[in-house]
């Protein structure tokens, strides 16, 4: 039987320490095929490229590996993959990252990292992403290894339900520090931001983002918690927007049935 075939993605770009490093993971269980950011795209979201052309390129970077540097987006490396560079065969996963800092929380939203696992996932592929929260270009990423191992070993083994990805954090600990695995839910916190105004040598005036990130969340199934417990946290997420439970209600609500004389439920 034929190995399986993994996409490997992130969006720190092709040259980061953190792809190199879940490729030597990845590599263990499958056929590698990476298609990753010519240079980095964090806080890309799941942006697209739509008034640019997209080079792709391949480039000899991982041994025997074929790799794909992309001057597009995170997301767009996913497209090209599916639609260019494996037309004929399905992915049997997508791994993107390991992300040099956290994407535990609302840091989801921004990340491109899990914006290609995502795009992956709206394809019916079985998605993780992958993140350490070590900012540091110098990231160990070894002390992660055998959990990210685990998590890619049950996932060829017993599948991903339909629409769904993992984003998966690991904690900055020593080797052999980390306690284990966490199933979680996405922690309710957000970032607090502020601009600080200056000027260029031309006089003309500009603004940098920085803030803080804050945590309003106590509960302690939630991945903030279990990271700051020595856990990799895993969250189980999906594309479905929805808010299942004020839909509910609104559809309940006699206030909101009477709304412009007459609201039909979805069937």
């Amino acid at each position: 039987m034929s190995r399986p075939l993994i996409l490997v993605t992130n969006d720190d770009g092709i040259t980061a320490p953190g792809i190199k490093a879940l490729i030597e993971v990845a590599s263990e269980f499958g056929d590698l095929i990476v298609v990753a950011p010519d240079s980095a795209q964090s806080g890309m979201g799941h942006a697209v490229t739509l008034n640019n052309p997209i080079r792709l390129h391949q480039v000899a970077l991982f041994d025997n590996i074929p790799a794909y540097e992309c001057t597009g987006t995170p997301v767009d490396c996913v497209k090209l993959a599916k639609n260019i560079l494996l037309k004929d065969r399905k992915p049997d996963l997508c791994v993107s990252g390991i992300n040099h800092g956290s994407n535990a929380s609302i840091n989801i939203i921004y990340s491109g990292t899990m914006s290609a696992a995502m795009e992956a996932s709206l394809e019916n592929i079985p998605s993780i992403g992958f993140s350490l929260l070590d900012y540091s270009y110098q990231a160990n990423f070894e002390p992660g290894k055998p959990f990210i191992r685990q998590l890619i070993d049950y996932v060829l083994k017993n599948g991903m339900e339909h629409g769904t990805l993992w984003n998966v954090n690991i904690p900055k600990l020593p080797e052999g520090q980390i306690k284990g695995i966490k199933m979680c839910r996405q922690a309710d916190a957000s970032w607090e931001e502020e601009f600080v105004e200056a000027f260029d040598p031309r006089g003309q005036k500009y603004y940098w983002m920085t803030g803080n990130f804050v945590n309003k969340d106590k509960g302690e199934d939630t991945d903030i918690n279990a990271l700051a417990g020595g856990y990799v946290s895993v969250v189980p997420s999906m594309h479905d927007l929805t808010n299942y439970k004020a839909l509910h209600q609104l559809q309940a609500a006699e206030a909101f049935q009477k709304l412009n004389g007459h609201v039909s439920k979805a069937p």
